[in-house]
């Protein structure tokens, strides 16, 4: 109940960006219950509706990274002074935050159970002349208890995340006049992305007669093709936070003035917040590019379920890439507001910031490129 009594004084921006989370757990929801209906619809395919219920974890993933994102941004959950006094510790907040994505979450799975009902006619007959009916399996019954359990692992799943990444901890200050360390995770990146792409391609040359049957047309690719995307994809989204610290080394490189040195400053202390976001959307896209040059002459390739499923996991991870940076930049409000009390000018700061994101883009661009080509490479015979 507190939850909602403080999601009634809310932002309308903080507001939006909860309806944000349900509106991507009802995409979820959608998905899941969908693999139901097909595992209810052809009860002699098990393993299709197991491969079609692992695929569902994709978009579930990239979900519950947007909502722990919108939870570690939300400024019900940050801790003021006076707040103790009254109940409402570091804990306390905790597990408001961890009520708040919960109920969400909850939410958009309710709505998802609705409307998926509704194309199935179960509620007022079936709409669109039926033409769901043979896609969500409309003539045989939904087990409740199997809709219900699907439904609730979103919003399980996303509270014990976002409690987790908001519990209360305290950290050792690091001694006066010694500087923060480099990530450390470029060198397993960049591994786990070589030994993807190494077992991309000694798959790729093999014997692709036992490819996967996958859901929207993308059969008859071997597992073995799959697992190295999924370590490269992995590898990318290890590599980011290292990357970003690289490019705030970077701008300071070669003398550099006031602006480049703020610019590269911040790069540095916000390279793990807002790191691994950039390298898990530059997976996503390496993959959307790959996919896209390998099935641009087939137009039945990918069917509505499958482009459901992309469009959640990239709309995810670009919106929690988004609010990583808000995140940042709420970080560093002080900073700013005593540069601009010492008379920093506003434009050295928008200089700064368009500094950044050049240098992240320069660094990014080329290489998801890179990988999506390198990645389809193998694949186009």
């Amino acid at each position: 109940m507190l939850a909602l009594r403080l999601a009634r004084g809310t932002h309308p921006l903080v507001l939006t960006r909860r309806l944000l989370v349900a509106a991507a757990a009802a995409g979820v929801g959608f998905l899941l219950l969908c693999t139901l209906g097909y595992a209810v619809g052809h009860p002699d395919r098990s393993s299709v509706s197991v491969l079609r219920l692992l695929w569902c974890a994709l978009p579930l993933a990239a979900t519950v990274q947007f909502a722990v994102a919108v939870a570690r941004t939300d400024p019900s959950t940050r801790p003021r002074p006076g707040l103790s006094a009254v109940g409402l510790g570091p804990a306390r907040l905790t597990a408001i935050a961890a009520a708040s994505t919960a109920v969400a979450c909850t939410l958009g799975s309710t709505v998802a159970l609705l409307f998926y009902l509704h194309l199935r006619g179960d509620i007022t007959g079936l709409p669109f002349d039926g033409a769901a009916a043979e896609l969500l399996a409309a003539d045989q019954p939904i087990p409740l208890a199997g809709a219900l359990t699907l439904l609730a692992v979103l919003p399980v799943v996303a509270a014990t995340a976002a409690g987790l990444a908001l519990r209360p901890r305290t950290a050792p200050a690091a001694p006066e006049g010694v500087e923060k360390a480099m990530p450390s995770g470029l060198p397993w990146g960049i591994a786990l992305v070589a030994v993807g792409l190494a077992i991309e391609t000694y798959a790729a040359q093999g014997d692709s007669g036992g490819g996967l049957p996958l859901p929207g047309g993308l059969d008859g690719n071997p597992a073995g093709v799959l697992a190295g995307w999924v370590l490269t994809a992995v590898g990318l989204a290890v590599a980011g936070p290292g990357l970003t610290y690289g490019c705030g080394r970077l701008l300071q490189a070669v003398r550099p003035g006031a602006t480049r040195l703020l610019a590269g400053r911040v790069l540095m202390d916000e390279s793990r917040r807002i790191g691994r976001p950039l390298g898990v959307v530059s997976a996503v896209i390496s993959g959307a590019l790959a996919a896209a040059t390998l099935y641009d002459a087939d137009a039945d390739a990918f069917g509505p379920l499958t482009g459901l499923g992309a469009a959640l996991i990239l709309a995810c991870t670009t919106a929690t890439l988004l609010t990583a940076a808000l995140e940042s930049r709420q970080g560093r409000a002080h900073t700013t507001e005593a540069l601009l009390r010492i008379g920093a000018p506003p434009t050295v700061l928008r200089t700064a910031a368009l500094l950044r994101a050049g240098a992240l883009f320069a660094v990014f661009a080329p290489l998801t490129w890179a990988v999506a080509e390198l990645a389809a490479l193998p694949l186009k015979g």
